[in-house]
């Protein structure tokens, strides 16, 4: 069965199905979709195919923030229907008067010289390279610096967990696939990573025999 241009969608098998019925109501779809080795769009056309959908726990959880489209998350930082806004009409006000700008040469209060390094709100190291705003994540600056671009199926992990260990020696390329199975599977009901691991094992014995055939 052939699905997009130069592919060959297979076939969906009777274990595949029974893992879909029995997580799509509470599990991300996303995380099903890599757990099986599908597009997310294959999952989800099965999953109207066997009339499932997600469950009202599921929906309430903020897993689900962008399906819960009744509640309008959200709404209460947005602008009532009318409203005007409170420079609407006066011309310059929103970037100041002459008396509130820099003037030439001179540096903000919170001016920070290049080499600055820094954690962000997740404890990824960024350093800034050019003024006036010019920064980037170290280890991905390093390994490029190395290694070349980053291809757009992996990304970078670090050995030890250690974010602030943007050594060489710490950084490897992982596909996004393992990354995410890495990040999410501690949270998985533990049928599903069984089936993440048996179906893990069953490709490499595959994988095997193909090589040994060679």
């Amino acid at each position: 069965m052939k699905g997009a241009p130069g592919q060959i969608r297979r076939a969906w098998t009777d274990i595949e199905r029974a893992v879909l019925r029995k997580f799509y109501p509470d599990v991300p779809t996303a995380v099903i979709s890599v757990a099986l080795g599908r597009p997310l769009t294959q999952v989800y056309q099965q999953a109207r195919k066997l009339g499932l959908a997600k469950s009202v726990a599921y929906l309430a959880s903020e897993a689900a923030c962008r399906l819960r489209r009744g509640d309008r998350v959200g709404a209460a930082f947005q602008f009532p229907k009318g409203h005007s806004p409170w420079n609407k009409g006066k011309k310059g006000v929103a970037t100041g008067g002459h008396e509130t700008r820099f003037k030439a040469g001179m540096l903000p209060h919170n001016h920070v010289p290049v080499g600055t390094e820094v954690p962000d709100a997740d404890g990824y190291i960024k350093r800034k390279i050019a003024e006036p705003k010019t920064w980037v994540y170290v280890h991905r600056y390093e390994w490029e610096r190395v290694h070349g671009p980053i291809p757009k199926t992996h990304a970078l992990a670090f050995k030890d967990g250690n974010k602030a260990n943007v050594s060489l020696d710490n950084l490897e390329l992982r596909t996004k696939r393992e990354m995410m199975l890495r990040n999410s599977v501690h949270n998985l009901p533990a049928e599903l990573v069984e089936v993440i691991q048996l179906q893990g094992a069953l490709k490499r014995k595959i994988n095997g025999q193909h090589r040994r055939a060679a």
